[in-house]
Formats: structure tokens, sequence, C-alpha cells
């Protein structure tokens, strides 16, 4: 099944097949795949069957839109109706959402099939698919080794065929590492493009979700349906949305692209650099103009993260404690013991670790000197790219310093793991829109090329992503499914 959503439209409007057909098709795979990957937390067979014949009735009627009859996974993280909503955590392992995320309710406008939910790193904090309750997820390409996360679960769906398309959330890089690993698209929109309400927060100031698909054109599609003002979410912004698969395909002859020389420093891995350097000349075939340029802050964005990240986590996930909703210890003897209990058996290692030490920043006596001071550099750090988009149209540069490590590897040195997302955390800091498209392999693995564009400039970004994958073929490669 590497079917991508533009051919299954064609597909479904020439009656070539049914939305009840294809979709049965990806059910069938799931049985038949999820169990060695994991990247599913709950497949919803008889919702997706039921919404799908729906579908072929509406396309039947000549009243079908973009989407309608496609099936699509969701990262569970996004609250859906009826259908439990955990957030890789056994804190909410028994949560039921009562609405829909607005994210869904476009879907579901448009008659979109749901699958199901995707795996994810609990409550989103995770650099590899190792935090979440229901187990890891496994790398397609090789199943001892990560997939990336927290968006692990959609972007291995994806790669290894168990659907066409899916949804996640990028808070410091957990949609472009991910896709980079697994070697699939994926696109960050600029923060406040892409609504927020129903999407259970980890850093409210820094998460966004965005789509995970083949291609940069299904990119569009999918983007198209998530983007737009949502009065429900205060974060997000009144700007009209382009038809972003009318630009696809422009010319990128005279394209400035820039090239950050911290990106390409101490750290990169020698086969990643040299499949990122190989995308870049390909780019200067097409006729765009290579300029090195600097992001001098960028060494400062990981301490900045974690500390502005940590403190928002920290604040989000107060709201956890056993007596409204999620889960509940036995047998309380009292509320101080209710609120202990719960939490110390409802949260993983990873979320307490960054619970504490979120609180610890903001506690009195040193909010000046972290949180203040983290913000105070965030600013420099936004100051950096408004800077270089001066000069240049589009950033290039690699979306993971390695390819997917093993599992286990670094499980037991978080600084370690946390250096997995240098390239992408400053994006998130910013409030920029970034995808990562699959620009070659190394050692076998795929490696992702990292594209940053400015403020609302999500069409561009899909451009430049789509006229590389016209000239090249890295983005149709599909692991063996065994």
């Amino acid at each position: 099944m590497n079917k991508t959503i533009s051919q299954i439209q064609q597909g479904l409007a020439k009656k070539e097949f049914s939305s009840v057909e294809i979709t049965q098709d990806y059910l069938t795979a799931i049985k038949q795949h999820n169990p060695a990957i994991n990247c599913y937390i709950s497949v919803t067979e008889d919702l997706a069957l039921q919404q799908a014949k729906a579908a072929d009735q509406r396309i039947a009627s000549g009243n079908a839109q973009a989407l309608t009859g496609v099936p699509l996974a969701h990262k569970d993280v996004f609250c859906t109706d009826g259908v439990k909503t955990s957030c890789g955590s056994k804190m909410l392992d028994n949560f039921v959402a009562p609405y829909d995320a607005t994210i869904i309710e476009n879907f579901k406008a448009e008659d979109s099939v749901m699958l199901g939910k995707t795996n994810m790193d609990e409550f989103a904090m995770g650099s590899s698919n190792e935090n979440s309750y229901y187990g890891i997820v496994a790398n397609p390409w090789d199943n001892e080794r990560v997939p990336g996360g927290s968006s692990g679960g959609s972007a291995a769906a994806v790669a290894a065929g168990l659907a066409p398309a899916a949804t996640g959330t990028d808070t410091g890089g957990s949609i472009r590492q991910p896709a980079a690993l697994c070697g699939v698209t994926g696109i960050k929109p600029t923060y406040g493009r892409v609504s927020r309400y129903g999407m259970i927060a980890f850093g409210s100031s820094l998460d966004q979700g965005g789509p995970f698909a083949r291609t940069a054109e299904d990119c569009a599609i999918l983007l198209q349906t998530m983007a737009g003002f949502d009065q429900r979410d205060s974060t997000s912004i009144v700007q009209p949305v382009p038809d972003y698969s009318t630009s696809l395909g422009n010319n990128i002859k005279g394209l400035k692209i820039g090239l950050p020389k911290e990106y390409f420093a101490e750290g990169l891995d020698a086969g990643v650099a040299s499949v990122i350097e190989s995308a870049i000349d390909e780019y200067r075939k097409l006729g765009a103009e290579i300029i090195e340029i600097s992001l001098p802050n960028t060494k400062f964005s990981i301490p900045v993260y974690y500390v502005v990240a940590l403190a928002e986590c920290s604040s989000n996930l107060s709201r956890f404690d056993g007596v409204r909703f999620g889960h509940r210890c036995d047998s309380p003897v009292d509320l101080e013991d209710l609120y202990k209990r719960s939490r110390a058996e409802g949260f993983g290692e990873e979320v307490k670790r960054r619970i504490m030490l979120g609180t610890y920043a903001l506690s009195a006596g040193y909010y000046d000197a972290y949180y203040l001071k983290a913000q105070q550099i965030r600013r420099l750090i936004k100051q950096d790219f408004e800077q270089a988009f001066k000069k240049v149209d589009v950033i290039a540069g690699p979306t993971t310093p390695e390819v997917a490590f093993k599992l286990g590897d670094k499980t037991d040195d978080p600084v370690s793991m946390y250096l997995q997302d240098i390239y992408t955390i400053s994006l998130n800091l910013a409030g920029l829109p970034g995808m990562s498209i699959p620009a070659g392999f190394s050692q076998g693995l795929p490696v992702g090329l990292q594209l940053i564009g400015n403020y609302f400039d999500e069409a561009r970004l899909l451009n430049t992503a789509h006229q590389f994958q016209l000239s090249s073929d890295w983005h149709i490669q599909t692991p063996e499914m065994k």
C-alpha cells in the first residue's frame, strides 16, 4: 500500500476502486504489519468502514470534496469524539474524548476516513518514540532502530504503507525529525497557522500541528484542510490561507537558498553531510542560488528550548491530578495522597523528569535566572532568522545530525537524546515554518533535508520541496515489509 493521496483521489474519481475497498486494504495491512512496528495505539476499524461507506455515497452523488474517502491516521494527541485519546500515557489510558479537535473536525468535514490513532512519545515528550506507555515504535527501515519522535507512530505508519498520510505535532522537531528518520515528507507550519484547539498541550508557545505524507504535493493537500483561523484558539492567527497546490509548479530558478554554517559544523555525521551536499547540488542544477549564512545563536537553542518547553509542560500537565479525568490511584487516604499517587502512577519517567525541571525553572528565586533569561535569548534566535531572510528566500540544511540510531542507545543519556533536535528546535522558538523531505540514504537508512521558510511562507516551502521531488526519487523509496 504505497499510494499517494493524489493517486487515491484520482482512483476514487475514476471509480478504479471505492473508499471501502482501499480502506479495507489499509486495515488488512495494519493487521499484518502493525504488531512488528507498533505504530498504532487504536485502530478504528468499524468507524473507518462506516466513514468509507458514507464517503462512497457522497462520491456517487457528485458532491465529493478534496479528501472525501481518503484514509488517514491521526496522532493520538488530538481529541477525537468517542475515541480513546491517550497521548501515549497511562494517565489518559481511560480517557475517551467528548469532542473533536479542530483538525479532526476539518478532516471529518471533508469526509475523510480515520484508520486509527498513532503511537507517540508520552505527552509528545521525546525524540525516539521509546517513551510511550504502549511500547516503543520500530523504524520500518530497520526494526531495531528508532523512528524518531514524538510523532514516530505517524511517520512509521506512512513509511510502512499503513496509512497514505497522517497528522502529527511539532514542539521542537517532532514532525520533521521522525519524517527524516523514516524517509517521508513532513511539514511544521508557522506557529498559529493551524489551530491547537483540542490538541493536548505540551509547550503552548511551541506546539504546532502538521501533516506527514510521501510527497510535498500530498502535504499541500493536507495543509489546505488543516490551516485556517479558529476563534477557539487564542494563538490562532487571522491570516488568509493560499491555495498551496497552485504554486507547486513554479520555477525555482533564482531562488536564494541559505546554508547556515552552524548546521555543517562539528556534530554532523559525515554520511548525512554528504547526502545533504548532494541535495544542495541538485538545487544548483535547478537554478537556485546557494548563499552561506550564519545563525550565531543556534548553539543556545537546546538549553533555551529545554527551559521554555519544560516550564510550559510543568504548567500544562498540572491539570492531570486524578480528580476530573484520567488515571486515579486506588483507595486514596486523602486529597494529597490522591494527587501524589495518581501522578506518580500515571506519568512515565521522561515526563516526570521534565515536570520537575520545569517546576524548578519557574520556582521563586530561579524564574529570572532561567525562564526569563531563556525568553530573552529566544528573541535573539528569532532575530537571527529575521536577518537571514533579508538575504535569502529559503534556508536549507540537515534535519538531524545522524540517521536513525538503535533502540536503547540513548535512553540512559537524556542530553545526547536532546541533541538529536539541534537543527529543528530553533524554528519552534522562532515560530517559523519548516519541513523535512527525503534526500538520500546513509548506512542504508533515510536522510532528511530540512527546508525553512519565512513566516506564513509555506507555499514557497512546498514548491521548493516539490521541485526537488520532481527531479529525484528518494521520496518514493519504501522499506521492504516482511
